[in-house]
């Protein structure tokens, strides 16, 4: 009887390190790319023109900064994938135990959960 794999081998973590720096370094950028699109509104009262301009760069901004917490929650998420492959724990779901097979973690470095247990812990959330 051949035991099931529980882990990643070190090429095969290396190569989702690659996969990760690289989302990594993307959405840094993205993030610092959304944070000096900031810096453009004018932050000029109300009182100083029209309601209606000044109403629409205040929701462009809203979705500037919206924008940077959804990136910034991810670049939260890719490096904590980055510990866990230095932890060696990379790959695991934190619900079965079970390896998340490749085809996932290539598509969402990020994924703690098989599919069939993000789909079951959902089921039992509603």
């Amino acid at each position: 009887m051949a035991t099931e794999k529980k882990f990643y081998s070190k090429s095969e973590l290396e190569e989702f390190r690659q996969i990760i720096q690289k989302k990594l370094d993307e959405s840094r950028e993205e993030h610092k790319r959304l944070a000096n699109s900031l810096k453009d509104f004018s932050g000029n009262s109300a009182d100083s023109y029209n309601f209606t301009e000044y109403g629409t760069e205040s929701r462009e901004k809203e979705q500037v900064e919206i924008l940077m917490a959804r990136q910034a929650k991810f670049i939260d998420k890719l490096e904590k994938a980055y510990i866990r492959i230095e932890n060696g724990t990379y790959g695991v779901c934190r619900i079965t135990g079970d390896l998340i097979p490749k085809e996932r973690l290539r598509v969402v470095p990020h994924a703690t959960t098989t599919v069939e247990a993000k789909l079951r812990q959902n089921q039992r959330a509603r």
